[in-house]
């Protein structure tokens, strides 16, 4: 079968010429996947009437750890929010940008920001990713590296990209709170809230700092 609707039967060869060539064990994913979305089809229903904007007026900023589930440990359904994720659910550029969104275009006057308990980007600080990620000028070991792939300088390597890694979790939530808070093209109407995640047990907890600094202005 093909996974890829195609309107050609010389496109439809392609697509499973494509699939055939996946070892096995992304075909069997690849097959979850669809077989999985197919059975999520089948009880759409009432859904197709949803429209973008969040019907609770909600936008959420969290990590993408795959041990988190916002809509399930904040009880949302489809519809009710916004999510954006990122690595560490940091506050970057492109992360307002879409919250800006959020709230002008669709709406949106609640916003959280939710970090986590044993995240990755506090494991790390930026400097060491550079290293792993051979972005140094000390990084030749890591050519045999199973853990990350060695990327080769070129003009074009973003060498000092901003991995937004932290070392005090509270202080993170402040930071991206902050962050949020006093950026021009923030509504100042906009309450902005500041959790974080207990990882291992699925509470979550206030940051009273960060809930002060996301008081709206007006």
């Amino acid at each position: 079968m093909s996974f890829v609707e195609n309107t050609s039967d010389e496109n439809i060869n392609k697509s499973e010429d494509a699939e055939n060539a996946l070892p096995k064990a992304s075909m069997e994913l690849l097959q979850s996947i669809v077989e999985a979305n197919q059975s999520y089809v089948s009880s759409f229903g009432e859904k197709a009437k949803l429209v973008g904007a969040p019907r609770r007026n909600v936008a959420i900023l969290t990590c993408m750890d795959a041990r988190m589930d916002p809509a399930k440990f904040l009880g949302l359904s489809e519809g009710d929010a916004h999510v954006i994720r990122n690595a560490g659910g940091r506050a970057s550029e492109d992360v307002i940008r879409s919250l800006v969104v959020s709230a002008k275009l669709m709406g949106t006057t609640d916003w959280f920001v939710i970090h986590h308990t044993s995240c990755g980007m506090q494991a790390h600080t930026d400097e060491e990713i550079r290293h792993m990620l051979g972005l140094d000028d000390h990084a030749e070991h890591h050519h045999h590296d199973k853990k990350w792939r060695h990327v080769w300088k070129s003009a074009r390597t973003p060498a000092h990209m901003e991995w937004m890694t932290f070392g005090d979790l509270a202080q993170s939530v402040v930071d991206d709170v902050q962050r949020i808070r006093v950026h021009p093209l923030v509504p100042s109407s906009v309450r902005v809230y500041g959790y974080i995640y207990h990882i291992h047990h699925g509470t979550l907890e206030s940051v009273p700092e960060a809930n002060k600094i996301g008081e709206p202005n007006e």
